[in-house]
């Protein structure tokens, strides 16, 4: 009967496509950080919406294309919160202070947007070549920025590009972990704690380049 129809299903029946998109997207984020890759369907995504799944595929074609722009959406929260946590000038203060006060930045953006964080680190199991490949680019992107940043704020060695991607490497790695511990596998570590280890163990290294 109409008149027993759900009403957010009648609701967004007169919604058009661009319109749909992002509600559908924020209740992809729900069910992706819930259940992963695998378990994200299109009909667990129009369960979450509100809406049926011929509603979900008018807007987007299969699941990997809902993922995608997704993971676009949520990498510009992400990329905002990392550019953010660089430092604004590289040369004044040491790169273990650096690393300190900008990771501690960087991990409590994490711990505030966890589901982002989430969908950034569940997309790499499992999910098609195209989505994974977007994950790469992403955090290709932060180890690039940290390289900058370290070429900047070191001493001059004799060799430093044989040396920075390494540490930009490690460095990233480092950082991945901890964002890990705080929005996936739960940590009584606060932000500025784990920064706080990071800090010492890369300042070490820092100091043998």
């Amino acid at each position: 009967m109409v008149g027993s129809e759900d009403p957010v299903r009648r609701r967004a029946a007169h919604l058009g496509p661009e319109r749909r998109r992002p509600m559908i997207l924020d209740a992809a984020l729900e069910v992706f950080s819930e259940r992963g890759y695998a378990g994200t369907t299109m009909q667990s995504v129009a369960d979450a919406a509100g809406v049926t799944k011929p509603v979900v595929y008018d807007s987007f074609a299969n699941r990997d294309e809902l993922l995608l722009a997704l993971l676009a959406r949520e990498e510009q929260h992400l990329v905002i919160s990392i550019v953010a946590a660089l430092p604004a000038d590289p040369t004044v203060g040491t790169p273990e202070e650096h690393v300190l006060e900008g990771l501690t930045a960087f991990l409590e953006t994490a711990a505030k947007s966890p589901q982002s964080w989430r969908i950034v680190f569940g997309a790499q199991y499992g999910a098609a070549p195209a989505v994974a490949e977007r994950v790469r680019a992403a955090r290709a992107f932060l180890v690039e920025g940290l390289r900058l940043t370290l070429m900047k704020s070191l001493p001059a060695v004799t060799d430093p590009d044989a040396n920075l991607p390494v540490l930009a490497e490690m460095l990233a790695s480092m950082t991945e972990s901890c964002a890990r511990m705080l929005v996936v596998d739960g940590t009584d570590r606060t932000p500025a704690q784990l920064a706080r280890v990071v800090s010492q163990v890369v300042g070490g290294g820092f100091g043998a380049v």
